[in-house]
């Protein structure tokens, strides 16, 4: 069975665009997927990316042409810019952690409603009460927002280094049990027709 390491930021528009096609992908071509979300700025910093705020007026406006269009595309609400953005993505971050741990609910419906209450709903992913509706959502325990706190931080912070040593430079980042890396969300088709032996 083909597995995926999916790299991802519960900050990332793109993550929010991506949905759950990924999801969709994995139960065509019977993969399996670990989550692994991860500090996107920290991530930049250590591969020579540069952050939204700091980067090139042109780059900035192409950005805000490029991203209502994606969403259009995916035919998905979407707020260029969201009232809770940038905010913590850390807590939410900890809660998909421990969640993948523990089991029993939905991982993609987890990460999927969490950046959806980012980039369409107007919510704050860092407020506990957030994230205890997403996870409550997916069908977890609320109460995974307190309980993976340390846990969560030990394996965000290994995330990173793990997605740097294996060649993430950006999310969201699919890897492969083959060695096979698509980076955003706009590769999933590529992902897809790998995962079919057709790419």
């Amino acid at each position: 069975m083909a597995h995926i390491d999916y790299f991802f930021a519960t900050l990332s528009p793109y993550v929010y665009l991506a949905g759950q096609r990924l999801e969709q992908i994995a139960a065509e071509t019977g993969t399996t997927i670990s989550y692994k979300p991860l500090d996107i700025i920290a991530l930049f910093e250590r591969t020579g990316g540069t952050p939204p705020a700091q980067r090139h007026p042109n780059r900035m406006a192409w950005r805000a042409q490029e991203l209502p269009r994606q969403a259009k595309k995916a035919g998905m609400p979407f707020n260029l810019k969201p009232a809770h953005w940038p905010t913590n993505g850390a807590p939410a971050s900890y809660a998909i952690i421990a969640a993948q741990k523990t089991g029993g609910g939905d991982l993609g419906k987890l990460v999927s409603s969490i950046s959806s209450a980012c980039w369409a709903e107007e919510k704050d992913i860092a407020d506990d009460a957030v994230i205890r509706a997403c996870l409550e959502g997916a069908g977890f325990d609320p109460n995974l927002v307190d309980s993976g706190l340390l846990v969560g931080a030990e394996t965000y912070a290994r995330n990173l280094d793990e997605a740097v040593e294996r060649g993430a430079f950006g999310a969201p980042t699919y890897i492969t049990d083959s060695g096979q890396l698509f980076w955003g969300q706009d590769r999933l088709d590529d992902l897809r027709a790998h995962l079919k032996g057709e790419l």
